[in-house]
Formats: C-alpha cells, sequence, structure tokens
C-alpha cells in the first residue's frame, strides 16, 4: 500500500505547486545545463533574441553562460579575465552599449567586505566558448558595507544602481555617472526600497519602470528619474528559491529564475505597456495592488504557498487514516 499512497501524495503536491501557464508558455524554458545549479542573475540579451546570460552566484569561478530560452541548453559560456577571483557574483545586466554588467556585489558575511566588484565586458556577438577580457570596478558604498543581490543599469544614461539586501528594508543605491577603473566608485543612496528582501532587479528596456524582486515576491516602481514611486505588488509564479528576473528584450514580458539543478525560468506579464510608455498602469499579469502597506517579502503567494501545504497535509493524513482502518 505505500507505493500508491506516496504516488497519491506526490500527484497532490504537485497538482497545489504547479504554476498555471503564462499567456505565452513558450516563454518558459528550464536550465538544462549541470554546471549551472545556483542561478543567481538574468539578463535577455540585445544581440541574440531569446538568449539570456545567467551565472552562478559563488564557488564557479569567473563563467557567464548563454543559454537559449527555446530549449534551455547552453549556446556559449564566456570566461571572464582581468576580474581576479570572483567572490560571490550576484546579478547580471545589460548596458545601453550592448555590454554586459556583472555584478559580484554579494556579501554573506553580513556586509563587512571593505569593497565589492562590477565587471563590464562587451556582449559577444558571436555565441560560442570564448575568452573576453573584463574591466574590473572597485565599489564601495557612502553608508558602510552591505550585502547586496541586484545591479541595474539604466538603459538610456549608462548610469548603474545597485538594490540591497536587508530585512529590515532594502535601498537603491546610485553609482557616479561614469565608472572609474583606477579609483573607487562610491555609491550613494538615493531612494527607500521598503517591505522587501531585494534578490534582484530589472529596468524596463524604455528605463520607465523598475521591478525588484524577493524569494517570493516582486515590486514595481516608476522610475521617476531614480525618485522611486511605488506602484504596486506582482504577481510572481512559485519558483522555489527566487533569484532572478529580467526583462525581456522587447518590455512585454518579465522573466523570473531560481536557483537549483534544472531551474525553471517563468514569463509574466510585464507591468505597464511593454516597455514603452509611462510604466504606470496594469499589465494583464500585473498589479495587485498599489498601497505601500504590509511585506512583500512572501505576501500573497507566501501565504497561499503556505495555505496549500496545510491543505496538502491534511489531504494526506486523511488518507492515512482511512488506509489504517482498512
Amino acid at each position: 500500500m505505500r507505493r500508491p499512497f506516496a504516488l497519491l501524495a506526490a500527484v497532490l503536491v504537485t497538482g497545489v505547486f504547479a504554476v498555471p501557464a503564462s499567456a505565452d508558455d513558450g516563454d518558459a524554458f528550464t536550465i538544462e545545463d549541470p554546471r549551472i545549479t545556483e542561478s543567481s542573475g538574468l539578463a535577455a540579451s540585445r544581440q541574440h533574441p531569446g538568449v539570456y546570460w545567467t551565472h552562478n552566484d559563488s564557488d564557479d569561478g569567473a563563467y557567464l553562460y548563454a543559454v537559449d530560452g527555446a530549449t534551455g541548453e547552453t549556446v556559449a559560456t564566456v570566461t571572464m579575465t582581468g576580474v581576479g577571483a570572483p567572490r560571490d557574483v550576484e546579478a547580471i545586466s545589460v548596458g545601453p552599449d550592448d555590454h554586459l554588467y556583472v555584478g559580484d556585489i554579494g556579501d554573506n558575511l553580513g556586509g563587512t567586505w571593505p569593497h565589492v566588484w562590477i565587471y563590464e565586458l562587451p556582449e559577444p556577438k558571436e555565441l560560442k566558448d570564448q575568452t573576453l577580457k573584463a574591466t574590473q570596478y572597485v565599489v564601495k558604498y557612502s553608508d558602510g558595507a552591505r550585502d547586496a543581490e541586484s545591479l541595474v543599469v539604466h538603459p538610456k544614461t549608462g548610469r548603474v544602481y545597485i538594490v540591497d539586501k536587508d530585512e529590515a528594508g532594502s535601498h537603491l543605491y546610485e553609482g557616479p555617472a561614469e565608472l572609474s577603473a583606477s579609483g573607487t566608485n562610491v555609491f550613494r543612496p538615493v531612494a527607500d526600497v521598503p517591505d522587501l528582501e531585494a534578490t534582484d532587479a530589472a529596468l524596463s528596456p524604455d528605463g520607465e519602470d523598475l521591478v525588484v524582486r524577493s524569494y517570493f515576491g516582486a515590486v514595481h516602481y516608476d522610475w521617476n528619474g531614480g525618485d522611486l514611486k511605488r506602484v504596486g505588488r506582482l504577481s510572481v509564479p512559485f519558483l522555489g528559491q527566487g533569484e532572478s528576473v529580467t526583462y525581456t528584450a522587447d518590455g512585454s514580458k518579465l522573466m523570473y529564475g531560481a536557483e537549483g539543478e534544472r531551474s525553471s525560468v517563468e514569463p509574466e506579464d510585464a507591468p505597464g505597456d511593454g516597455g514603452g510608455g509611462s510604466g504606470t498602469g496594469s499589465g494583464s499579469g500585473g498589479n495587485s495592488s498599489s498601497g505601500d502597506g504590509g511585506s512583500d517579502d512572501g505576501g500573497g503567494d507566501y501565504k497561499v504557498g503556505a495555505l496549500a501545504v496545510a491543505a496538502v497535509v491534511a489531504v494526506v493524513l486523511g488518507f492515512r487514516r482511512l488506509l489504517r482502518r482498512r
């Protein structure tokens, strides 16, 4: 009787946690490369439609992986030189010059490293395994060391921003107008990102909308020249430990990713009008609330997940009692 019971329990759990298909479920994919076990950042290529750049978050080396969104297969591995030994790579973004910006900005020691790094390199025109030289920038924060996992580059100005990861509420940090490879680049706080332990962020292709995600939730902001205005919470697919988000190159979708072997990347409709307007409206998969109260780290999705677990446990216990009586 154990085998049918285990099978029934597995079916119930799978049914509860299955993510509904999106309006364009062809955009969803699974990262198939066995080397990618801790995908921590995600960026849609501008030169190669349907390709997404990702990386592991630590203990992997100076590697970037180009993943085909149609198959989930790695189509190119880039080895960065000129960056020493990366410590905790947490984010990747594409700038207006089609350069890749890689954030070695994590600090699992609770914000004790005196500096972190950003690496910049041109996105390769040809997708093949290759070695590329990157420029390394030293980064410090004006108000002291901190942990961070989110980096965005403004698509028009090229200015780099970091969102720190803070249980008490995150903050948007602005870098200098141009990064310097010869000195220290000081990032200064310019806006609060409250009620959110940020694990990644993404700017829309037109630079009008910012999405910041946590492990289980996400919040949409009107960029407003860097003076953020909160629009509302976003619907986020349940993927486990949510670590990454990026806009598709056309701005119509948000792609959400997670850590783990063969991790999934799932789409949701982007808020606003697909990256071409003011970004203050709601997409069909968009804002569930425009208020500023309450925490978004988990939010409704986390509560629904907890209720689902309770429901599964109740059903399983009921079947177990029934089987015992028989």
